[in-house]
């Protein structure tokens, strides 16, 4: 197997695992931003695929951040029925994040053409976004378990 069908692969394994949490999220905001991850991971496989193929392909960077941000902005108020497994998706999920941003970093080490190296920074750059966003809304859950509102405990950071 090659480097670009090994990521072709990573990829639609995390498109299946996005698709799979969204399905068993059904009622959580959850279920939004796993769809949108999904579509990212989708996206990154056909690029993969169109260079195998020797096929015209663009690396354009997904809308995802900008999209993330807004997820919650029209809804109405959200009963969050487990906050605790909401909290394991998003732990689990950058872990997942984290192993393929290191695999694209080696998988970068190993290219020899400027074309690999040039899809797999792309790539590594999206699945940074991934974490991020993913590190965000596990930190905001986080933060809603700790916080402790009293001016003893001094300045906090804002998030």
């Amino acid at each position: 197997m090659t480097n670009l069908e090994y990521a072709i692969k990573m990829e639609l394994d995390g498109e299946q695992y996005y698709l799979r949490q969204a399905e068993l999220n059904d009622d959580q905001g959850v279920k939004v931003v796993c769809n949108l991850l999904a579509e990212d991971e989708r996206r990154h496989a056909q690029v993969l695929r169109d260079k195998s193929n020797q096929l015209a392909y663009q690396l354009e960077d997904s809308n995802i951040l900008a999209n993330t941000k807004n997820v919650f902005a029209d809804r109405g108020d959200i009963i969050i029925a487990d906050k605790a497994k909401q909290l394991d998706f998003y732990r689990e999920a950058v872990k997942l994040e984290e192993e393929s941003i290191k695999l694209y970093k080696e998988l970068l080490e190993k290219a020899e053409d400027d074309e690999d190296k040039e899809i797999f920074k792309f790539l590594i750059e999206q699945e940074e976004n991934h974490l991020q966003i993913l590190d965000s809304l596990a930190s905001m859950l986080r933060h809603a378990e700790e916080w402790v509102e009293d001016a003893e405990f001094g300045v906090r950071p804002e998030y």
